[in-house]
């Protein structure tokens, strides 16, 4: 590993290459290289990438391939950061970090337990229903943790990751041929037409005993790999129709002009997650085939769009600059109101974030490197000088075992409150000294993209995401 106080945020930059007349620009340049690459990433990226690689191994139950949603307090496991963990597994082959045995025996685990896993309608003693599965489950038994929902979203983030695991493990050994069945056996399970309830749109969750929630995977946001995936389904497939619903909120969305339109949605999580398994570039469905441009140059203006609003800094926190910016779901320090430069603010703990003036924005001074770094394959231009800058600046605090803890809020430096978790320092404010698993994986998995496109070049193999993007509309690119 790379010892992080080596190398200044300025020699960093000039080892990686990146040019300091695109990353001081204020907006997006109007054309840019759209190679799969940026070449040279800073040494830093290739430490981030293995601590990143070494928490989901490490944290992970090897009996049973479940992953925990935050550490070092492991309470339950979250499904969607097991899917992020399966895709992590090979990056950790391909960069010489584990064996290609090693990563097989686990992602092989963790498949026979969410195969044999119970389904059922009850309350409690199962893992899912319908195919789909509990948000948060224990991490020994597997079992429904908590009031946790049964998750349209999440089990779309952990059948993203069997798929990559079954495009990856493509050899003729009876393990790999197991993983292989196993994941296309799980995923075709799924009723996605049941999470509908005879609608056109999907339900975002479904509690025992209460029923569907109310709000639905349309208008623009990460439930764009929702849809997909039910339109790829082998055997419980989503009418057409679905994807309409999808795109008929859009006109709410659009924000900005030229070339700085796009469709908003304030945390960045919403512009990475489906991205970061699917390559969305050069391939256009028809509402962006209308907007002449693709999912992919969306992500790189929001990208943009959220330095933007860091340089803006409408709220006039502490710490928001040109290269220290960052908003997404993600730990904070706490659920209080205290008195902040003379106006009384609110600050949450967990919690979504983003640019006040987008959509499901939030802003309480609370940073995240997520928000930056997994968009990496979208912008480096912007990203890396934003990822030495905090490592710079605050790395003797944010940066640990695992890579970069979860948040920091700058702004946050009272120590007359009781926070969530993390340490406050009176002059430098609050840090998380936590990490969540749906935090790490965009991260591990944008550098992945952005080094040599693996995670794309893979999936592309994956029939159920070719078979879904025709069935929303998508044409072009590596799709023709």
């Amino acid at each position: 590993m790379i010892d992080r106080r080596s190398f200044s945020a300025a020699a960093l930059l000039t080892l990686g290459g990146i040019g300091s007349q695109l990353a001081g620009a204020a907006v997006p340049p109007t054309r840019r290289r759209r190679s799969a690459s940026d070449p040279a990433l800073p040494p830093l990226f290739d430490d981030i990438e293995e601590r990143t690689f070494r928490w989901f191994w490490d944290t992970g139950n090897p009996a049973n391939g479940l992953v925990p949603d935050s550490w070092p307090d492991p309470t339950f496991c979250s499904i969607a950061a097991v899917g992020f963990a399966l895709t992590a597994y090979p990056i950790g082959v391909a960069r010489g970090w584990i064996s290609r045995a090693a990563a097989r025996e686990r992602t092989l685990a963790t498949l026979r337990f969410f195969a044999r896993a119970p389904q059922g309608e009850a309350a409690d003693d199962v893992s899912g229903y319908q195919g789909f599965f509990y948000h948060f489950l224990h991490m020994d038994s597997g079992l429904r943790f908590g009031g946790a929902e049964l998750s349209s979203v999440d089990t779309s983030l952990l059948f993203l990751g069997m798929l990559f695991a079954a495009a990856y493990f493509d050899e003729a050994l009876p393990d790999e041929q197991e993983i292989r069945q196993l994941a296309d056996a799980i995923y075709a399970r799924a009723d996605w037409n049941w999470f509908r309830r005879g609608e056109a749109a999907i339900s975002m969750g479904w509690h025992p005993g209460r029923g569907f929630l109310e709000r639905n995977w349309d208008g623009y946001n990460e439930g764009m790999m929702v849809n997909l995936l039910a339109l790829g389904s082998p055997t419980h497939a989503v009418p057409p129709e679905t994807w309409d619903a999808w795109c008929a909120p859009y006109p709410r969305f659009w924000r900005g002009s030229g070339d700085t339109r796009r469709l908003a949605f304030g945390p960045m999580f919403g512009h990475q997650y489906s991205h970061l398994w699917i390559d969305f570039r050069g391939i256009r469905d028809r509402a962006m085939r209308a907007a002449g441009f693709d999912y992919f140059e969306n992500s790189r203006r929001a990208t943009w769009a959220q330095r933007a609003y860091a340089m803006r800094n409408p709220m006039g926190w502490d710490g928001y600059s040109r290269d220290t910016w960052g908003l997404t779901a993600c730990a904070g320090p706490a659920d209080m109101r205290h008195v902040f430069n003379g106006n009384e603010r609110e600050f949450r703990s967990y919690s979504a974030r983003g640019p006040i003036d987008e959509p499901d924005g939030y802003d309480d001074g609370t940073i995240a490197p997520t928000a930056a770094i997994g968009s990496l394959a979208f912008a480096p231009e912007i990203v890396a000088a934003a990822t030495l800058a905090m490592h710079a600046r605050h790395g003797d605090r944010l940066y640990g075992k695992y890579g970069f803890y979860d948040a920091f809020n700058p702004s946050f430096r009272w120590n007359d409150r009781l926070i969530q978790r993390g340490t406050v320092d009176p002059v430098r404010g609050w840090v998380s000294q936590n990490y969540l698993g749906i935090d790490q994986g965009p991260i591990i998995g944008a550098i992945a993209n952005a080094k040599d496109a693996f995670i794309w070049r893979i999936m592309r193999r994956s029939a159920p995401i070719r078979l879904g993007l025709e069935r929303a509309g998508f044409t072009g690119g590596w799709l023709a």
